[in-house]
């Protein structure tokens, strides 16, 4: 199985408001970054979508080690909070969960993978972490009204 490194963050201009993602892939010394964004979401939204569209970007079955700054993305996943909303049909006490569409593409995603969540702390200097929020924020610049 191959063994991938992930880094990925959100931004998000307002909440909600212009967001952006990026992430960075890391196999045999080989890098590729991505990013893109939405006129209008929250920065819960453009975390999660960074880490599924880094991980659809994989081609086959890898074994992943996700770096994220988004406690939102990793406690829903490490904490089992986001198998129990699934499990309550998606709903937490009587409010429905937020994002349920992301929650169920990460949750495939995950089947197809080996994935291992690290998190980092944000704006703390951490290399890759610093140049995904650079990406995340440069997409949403671009949504945003001049």
């Amino acid at each position: 199985m191959k063994e991938v490194e992930i880094f990925t963050d959100g931004a998000c201009s307002g909440n909600p408001g212009p967001g952006g993602y990026g992430a960075i892939l890391k196999y045999k010394g080989v890098e590729k970054e991505i990013s893109g964004g939405e006129a209008h979401t929250t920065n819960n939204r453009m975390e999660m979508t960074a880490v599924i569209t880094a991980l659809e970007m994989l081609k086959e079955p890898c074994k992943v080690t996700l770096y994220s700054d988004s406690k939102y993305v990793i406690d829903s996943v490490t904490k089992g909070w986001v198998k129990n909303w699934e499990k309550k049909n998606w709903m937490r006490g009587s409010e429905k969960v937020p994002n349920t569409e992301l929650w169920k593409k990460l949750l495939a995603l995950l089947d197809k993978h080996k994935v291992e969540f690290v998190w980092v702390k944000g704006h703390a200097g951490h290399p890759e972490n610093e140049r995904c929020d650079r990406l995340a924020v440069e997409q949403s610049q671009k949504f945003k009204e001049p």
